[in-house]
């Protein structure tokens, strides 16, 4: 039985990937500071900071594990404090990165792995190819066992994926749908876009946990299903029964308003991406995405209209929205 270790650990993908790698009969112990869910009893919890080095090396000095996965590493100094604690302890090392890391604008819609990774629009993903460098280059130097994974958009039970929403969820688009009133939508709309449900994201993830072949390589885990945001956002006014009201926003005119988005938008969701998972498929042969967005999003949205501590009201967004749709229409009648 492999022994594994998730650094985080009940997050949207980690939690998924949880739950399968348990069914497959891996030995799993999480590491995180207590303060999500409880995971599944047939796991061990280590309560930590991982930010207290000193503090988890002392916990982990007689640990070793074939796997270890580090879903919470976001900045290359926090690279440097795995590779010190981890170097030596583990057979392979999962970095979770993100598909954002590949170029923008792309110079070809189909993304593989060899897609450059370049990304002038968000720290976040500038952050990722940082650390994606560091952990390649100890590879090459020291053998650090790395596997690197890009997820892309990835979503579960507690929250709808949709192009926009505030700092609280997404709760407050669906609300703004149920109310009849205008959701906003970047440029004309047709910009392609990949939704990847939790639950298949865990199929290539689990697949490449202790698979030799994965060891100094980074492959993308996605479903092969691509969508417009005009199709996603139907398809969820569809199973909501209602007929969604759409407002499209040019980005530029959208990041002049809140330049918090450049990132996430210019950066990221504005630009069509299809994936080739056909490197996953080599390495994970059983791997294929099973769930379309249809599908996955009646169970989300079950989900969270029947559990009220998913349905957040974003207040500030909804104002944000009516500014942004009121300036618009302003311009228009001019």
């Amino acid at each position: 039985m492999k022994k594994v270790l998730f650094i985080g650990g009940t997050g949207t993908i980690s939690s998924a990937c949880a739950e399968l790698a348990i069914s497959r009969g891996f030995d799993l112990t999480v590491l995180n500071r207590g303060n999500g869910p409880e995971p599944p009893s047939e796991v061990r919890r280590i309560t930590a900071d991982m930010n207290d080095e000193a503090a988890v090396a002392e916990i982990i000095k007689d640990m070793d594990f074939d796997v270890v996965a580090d879903f919470i590493l976001f900045k290359p100094e926090q690279a440097e404090r795995d590779i010190r604690l981890f170097a030596g302890k583990t057979r392979q090392f999962i970095f979770i990165s993100s598909a954002s890391a590949y170029q923008k604008p792309l110079s070809y819609a189909v993304i593989t792995e060899s897609t450059p990774l370049y990304n002038p629009y968000w720290q976040y993903s500038r952050d990722k190819i940082a650390i994606e460098e560091r952990f390649i280059k100890e590879y090459r130097d020291n053998g650090f066992p790395i596997t690197i994974v890009r997820p892309s958009h990835t979503y579960g039970d507690k929250s709808i994926p949709v192009c926009q929403h505030g700092a609280k969820g997404s709760y407050q688009v669906v609300k703004r749908i149920l109310d009849g009133k205008p959701i906003i939508v970047p440029g004309d709309g047709t910009t392609w876009w990949t939704l990847t449900h939790n639950s298949d994201f865990a199929k290539g993830f689990v697949g490449l946990m202790g698979n030799v072949h994965a060891i100094g390589e980074a492959f993308h885990i996605t479903s092969g299903e691509s969508l417009t945001w005009n199709t996603i956002h139907d398809i969820i006014g569809g199973v909501l029964g209602k007929r969604v009201i759409t407002a499209h926003v040019s980005t530029d005119m959208l990041c002049k308003f809140e330049p918090s988005w450049e990132g996430g938008l210019t950066g990221d969701k504005c630009a069509s991406v299809r994936f080739d998972n056909s490197k996953l498929k080599r390495i994970v042969p059983e791997y294929i995405a099973t769930t379309r967005f249809d599908q996955g999003a009646a169970r989300t949205l079950e989900f969270m209209l029947s559990h009220p501590e998913c349905q957040v009201p974003d207040p500030e967004f909804d104002a944000l929205c009516d500014r942004i749709i009121a300036a618009v229409d302003r311009f228009g009648a001019e």
